[in-house]
């Protein structure tokens, strides 16, 4: 490379920081003060955290956030305030009505309760969203009783502790605005992945990216677990496909046994997409019942899942290769039995 080449692309680097600097700051400047209801939680706190960051004014509500005291903010720090958002007293009231962004980061029914009253205590044009991880119901809700205000749902497709990094995060944008378009250009100054889709569109992919995952590795479990056999004594053994498998197992039962209810019982379309993992299953079973052609079947179906996999399947293959390299090996610690189930916390 040249010199005039370094400096060029020294200078684009430059030119393209300076560009999302001020297209972070003027994001920053359309939502100045922002109230994060559940902002105690972890969804709720890792957007706290990074509204911070950018400069904005926050106020994190929760029915167990201490009291917000005079004065208590530093630069750089929320403030708090205990709150019930289904109940709203005056204090809570006045905030919501100066805030350019309310987040509710909430459970499902908690947001839905909502809705109607924070929308008619919020001012024309300010910024409705919400970190459900089903979006019909509160569209719905929206639409009915939130049309003065701008509105769009978020939903991490992460968990909070890996951060925004490179990660997607949808996005249905019901009420569309300044306010809305600046918040999703924030996320992406944090390093997500904005995917805007529609409300049916969302839930329908989520019953297969979360509702789908999260049941297959849960019946794995029910299953391991009927069959009776230890960790202990699986891990002695497991290749790598199984002990990735008892790795998604240990993330899952270790985590808020609420959020995954949520996304199993709130989702409309996650009752079809548990249908089609045990009709899978019954498929399977079919192709391996002793026909002279069962074999040939079989070959079709793996066949049919390259094809399902379309240009992704060398991408996905090769990562598979990589996270099985990666895999350390399950040491029996002295004390562990290989005949009754080992646990870990995560």
């Amino acid at each position: 490379m040249t010199r005039r080449d370094h400096t060029t692309d020294h200078t684009a680097d430059h030119t393209a920081d300076h560009t999302a600097h001020d297209a972070r700051d003027h994001a920053a400047d359309l939502l100045r003060r922002c109230v994060v209801v559940g902002g105690a939680g972890a969804v709720g706190g890792l957007f706290a955290e990074h509204l911070l960051r950018s400069g904005a004014e926050v106020l994190v509500v929760d029915s167990g956030a201490r009291e917000a005291l005079p004065g208590e903010a530093l630069p750089g720090e929320a403030r708090f305030l205990r709150g019930d958002i289904t109940d709203m007293g005056p204090d809570l009231r006045e905030e919501i009505g100066r805030a350019d962004l309310v987040l509710l980061a909430v459970p499902e029914q908690v947001a839905l309760a909502a809705v109607k009253q924070v929308a008619a205590a919020m001012r024309p044009g300010a910024l409705l969203a919400d970190t459900l991880s089903v979006k019909g119901p509160v569209a719905g809700e929206i639409l009915a009783h939130a049309g003065d205000v701008e509105a769009a749902g978020l939903n991490p497709m992460f968990a909070p502790s890996l951060g925004f990094a490179g990660r997607p995060v949808a996005a249905v944008v019901l009420h569309d605005g300044p306010r809305a378009r600046a918040l999703l250009r924030l996320v992406e100054s944090w390093g997500g992945r904005a995917v805007r889709l529609g409300a049916h569109e969302h839930d329908r992919l989520a019953a297969a990216t979360q509702a789908l995952t999260h049941a297959a590795v849960l019946s794995f479990g029910l299953a391991l677990a009927r069959l009776g056999v230890g960790v202990g004594e699986l891990a002695a053994v497991a290749p790598p496909p199984h002990a990735t498998m008892l790795a998604l197992l240990a993330r899952i039962a270790s985590g808020t046994p609420e959020v995954y209810w949520d996304v199993q019982s709130a989702n409309p379309q996650a009752a079809a997409a548990r249908e089609a993992l045990a009709d899978g299953v019954r498929t399977l079973a079919g192709l391996l019942d002793g026909r002279a052609d069962g074999e040939a079947e079989f070959a079709a179906a793996l066949g049919g899942l390259r094809d399902l996999l379309g240009p992704g399947l060398d991408f996905y293959r090769d990562t598979c290769a990589e996270m099985f390299g990666a895999l350390p090996p399950y040491e029996l610690s002295p004390t562990t039995s290989t005949s009754s189930p080992v646990t870990t916390e995560r």
